[in-house]
């Protein structure tokens, strides 16, 4: 880091307080993870001088031979993780991948079936600020307000009304499994696509632990970050048949020059996922998410859904009477990161929110176990019951320092700086 900091150093003091900001710290965002060092470093490499449009073997550029080997590693390490019949790296984001797979399937008006946003969907699939609802004829479905699960039912009650063209199975914010054979029913009695977005579930997916979209859903689409503990960065699988439809909507549809450093990092992310040791992550994730979330029901919090069976889970603090915007900000000063989240049927404007979102990816990646799940509800549970008292507040904060000193994180790179 010498050079940065001799070449900018507001930009080097800003690396270094991020560091420290991510070592010192509880993350529960759901969807933020930490890397390995080995994916720092292929991402901090000399493959971002690398220019690459195309694709492996089909450059545009000359001097591609080795940034060709990268893409071609991880495209066939992602398509034995998932056993899919095609994949595509090259996508810049989540978001990226999700809209090739809309431009390279429908047309501007068509009719897609999708999860509400309010109900735990994501920005992407359908929020009439995003392009897919100015794009798009959006039918939200949510959950049942009863249980606050998905009712496939009504999905397919939705699908024989409407007859979309492509449903789309996914979410951002839903704690419960996803049932993709019943999707895959849905789209079949009405003769739509299936697409499904596993940005946030795909870890578990990989390590068996989830039901896998790929069976069942002609695309699928995720992020390498989140549960796949990779960097930031997107990828669509997809049978043989479509593959060059989605392979010219990338290329040259809707990017240019691919990221190679990100695509080289994607290869290493892809690599650890088929290690042995990533099944026993993905494991504890899950059984530390369920920790946490019955820690916090036996508090007297509400759980949406009723618990969770995936990486994260949403709290419901209207009995608490407090929103999820003053939650959050209350557990960052006191040391515990996580988002503000609306909830099934909220009553709160989305910037305020009733909710709070939860998930364990990243704690897990630095080795806590349900032992730390139990100490970490009491904080989040004793910096909310008295937000008021700064001496709270600063009580909480002591403890959390002394339980992330046991558990460091990007030791080495804090000695450098």
């Amino acid at each position: 880091m010498n050079n940065l900091k001799r070449t900018d150093l507001e930009v080097y003091n800003s690396v270094k307080e991020e560091t420290k900001r991510e070592n010192e710290n509880l993350e529960l965002i759901a969807s933020e993870n930490f890397v390995s060092q080995a994916v720092l470093e292929a991402q901090g490499s000399v493959m971002t001088n690398k220019y690459a449009e195309g694709y492996p073997k089909a450059r545009w550029y000359n001097g591609c031979q080795y940034v060709d080997v990268v893409e071609a590693l991880a495209v066939e390490r992602c398509r034995q993780i998932f056993g899919c019949e095609h994949a595509n790296v090259q996508p810049h984001s989540g978001t990226s991948a999700n809209m090739a797979v809309y431009f390279a399937m429908l047309k501007p008006g068509d009719t897609v079936l999708a999860m509400d946003l309010a109900c735990g969907g994501h920005l992407s699939h359908g929020h009439p600020h995003n392009f897919s609802g100015k794009f798009y004829k959006i039918v939200p479905y949510g959950v049942n307000r009863k249980t606050e699960m998905l009712d496939y039912a009504e999905i397919m009650s939705l699908a024989k009304e409407h007859k979309p063209k492509m449903i789309l199975a996914g979410a951002s914010a839903y704690p419960r499994s996803i049932d993709f054979e019943k999707f895959r029913q849905v789209a079949d009695a009405v003769g739509a696509f299936l697409m499904a977005d596993i940005a946030h579930i795909a870890g578990l997916v990989a390590a068996g632990l989830h039901q896998s979209p790929v069976p069942y859903a002609e695309f699928v689409t995720s992020t390498t970050h989140k549960t796949m503990r990779g960097p930031r960065g997107g990828f669509i699988m997809c049978r043989q048949e479509f593959a060059k439809k989605i392979d010219s909507e990338i290329f040259p549809g809707i990017q240019g020059g691919p990221l190679m450093h990100v695509i080289a990092a994607k290869a290493v992310c892809f690599k650890e996922a088929l290690q042995p040791a990533f099944k026993t992550y993905q494991r504890q994730i899950i059984a530390n998410t369920k920790t946490l979330s019955d820690e916090l029901a036996k508090r007297g919090y509400r759980i949406v859904a009723g618990g969770t069976d995936t990486h994260l889970f949403l709290v419901d603090l209207s009995s608490k009477k407090m929103t999820g915007k003053d939650a959050s900000s209350i557990l960052e000063e006191a040391g515990i990161t996580i988002n503000k989240n609306i909830i099934p049927f909220d009553t709160q404007p989305p910037a305020i929110a009733s909710g709070i979102r939860i998930g364990s990816p990243a704690v897990t990646t630095r080795g806590m176990k349900e032992e730390q799940m139990v100490q970490i509800a009491r904080l989040i549970d004793k910096a909310l019951s008295a937000p008021q008292k700064e001496r709270n507040i600063r009580e909480v904060k002591r403890e959390v320092t002394g339980l992330v000193k046991r558990f460091p994180l990007y030791e080495d790179l804090l000695k450098r700086l």
